[in-house]
């Protein structure tokens, strides 16, 4: 038996049963959901800068939606938030790197 004790989506244990293996999973309470999503946030964000993979960063966005979620919030909230960001200050587009600031 293979052990995880980590976050994972929610048709995971499914995908499990339906080949063939059994596995036993919990429901986390608010507090430990929360802690297990900053976990699994750090694990794509890790996975994402060792790949390069759209795929990782893919899965490093639906983490963050439900990060959103879980705190009382939504995409929605948080993409409004960026948008404004961006208009006060900037995106990244045009790759500028600050090297030292006078006074």
């Amino acid at each position: 038996m293979k052990q995880y004790d980590k976050l994972v989506r929610d048709r995971i244990p499914q995908i499990i049963r339906e080949d063939g293996r059994s596995c036993r999973t919990r429901t986390l309470g608010q507090e430990e959901y929360l802690s297990r999503l900053e976990d699994k946030l750090r694990e794509e964000l890790d996975e994402y800068l060792q790949s390069g993979s759209m795929e990782e960063l893919a899965d490093l966005c639906e983490v963050i939606r439900a990060v959103a979620a879980a705190r009382g919030s939504s995409i929605g909230e948080v993409e409004a938030i960026r948008a404004r960001k961006a208009r006060e200050r900037g995106g990244f587009a045009e790759r500028i790197l600050l090297i030292d600031v006078d006074g």
